[in-house]
């Protein structure tokens, strides 16, 4: 490293180091020895720091070396340099999270951005109070946002990214079919036929009336009729609980914990009915820019996303 300035065009970071040990230690051997190098070469730094000081900054006296008025003057100037310049080139520390006062802005789509809500706030109040989170539909394309700092975090199904975007990986969820009780669909084993034969919500914010359901029906010549398209999967629960209509939602793999996602539709009262197709499973991960990768707290960000998807209901 080399710091500039007018007097001198090019003075070595390191002769602050070496000028703070010299009058730390008042001591060629014990300098060079504190900085792990060689007397001849801590007599040559000694040298140059008296040529550029213009001051003899340590002298002999008897056995010793006591320092000059000037080198008394540098002692505790040199020190602090020493340090600012140790904590400007060391690692970032640990946050400490209830110290933090910043604003995450999230994208997220409906359903997701409901359960980040509230395992977030949760762990922002017991954490870190000094938090705000902003919720966003998706709405931005996330390598863009993320790039120029108007996203910290995109969370959902990540399927297209820039290259140097960092993405992790954060649950595998199925599909499964949400009706109101006492839905005629809940009073029989669900066959693909008579899945088929329900009236349907689809979810699209695009407004398309098919997606992957469409395709495994039509392996068994079925055709489901979508009565109505909704952008929201919040909205499509709601009119699922007041009428015979279905929606597909994400919902856990058989045998782990219920995910955050279906805690909308357990509140709406809605049973959930395994679908007798298969259906390609859907990830949930979250993506960011690297240039956050190390930052403490969008460190703590990312690990309380994490602990708020995969926690149980």
């Amino acid at each position: 490293m080399t710091l500039v300035n007018s007097l001198n065009p090019a003075i070595d970071a390191n002769l602050a180091v070496a000028l703070d040990a010299l009058l730390t230690e008042q001591s060629v051997t014990r300098a060079a020895a504190r900085l792990h190098t060689s007397p001849a070469a801590m007599s040559r730094t000694l040298a140059r720091l008296r040529r550029i000081l213009q001051d003899p900054l340590l002298v002999r006296a008897g056995q010793t070396m006591v320092p000059t008025p000037r080198a008394q003057s540098l002692r505790e100037e040199a020190a602090a340099v020493v340090h600012s310049l140790g904590a400007l080139l060391s690692p970032g520390t640990v946050v400490d999270p209830a110290t933090l006062r910043s604003t995450f802005t999230i994208q997220a789509a409906d359903l997701v951005g409901a359960a980040l809500a509230v395992g977030l706030l949760q762990l922002t109040r017991e954490e870190a109070p000094g938090i705000s989170l902003r919720v966003r539909a998706e709405e931005w394309e996330a390598g863009s946002a993320l790039r120029d700092g108007r996203l910290d975090l995109e969370v959902g199904s990540i399927d297209h990214v820039d290259p140097e975007t960092q993405v992790e990986e954060l649950l595998t969820l199925r599909m499964v079919a949400a009706v109101r009780p006492g839905h005629p669909l809940a009073s029989a084993p669900l066959t693909p036929t008579r899945l088929a034969a329900a009236d349907h919500v689809a979810v699209s914010r695009r407004g398309r009336f098919t997606g992957p359901l469409d395709a495994a029906l039509a392996e068994h010549d079925l055709r489901r009729r979508v009565v109505i398209v909704l952008p929201s999967h919040l909205a499509a629960m709601t009119l699922a609980a007041r009428s015979d209509v279905v929606c597909l939602i994400p919902a856990s793999l058989p045998g782990e914990p219920p995910s955050p996602l279906t805690a909308d539709a357990t509140a709406l009262g809605l049973r959930l009915l395994d679908i007798p197709v298969p259906l390609p499973p859907l990830t949930i991960g979250m993506a960011w820019h690297p240039r956050q990768s190390v930052d403490g707290a969008h460190r703590w960000l990312r690990d309380a996303v994490r602990r708020t998807l995969r926690a149980p209901c």
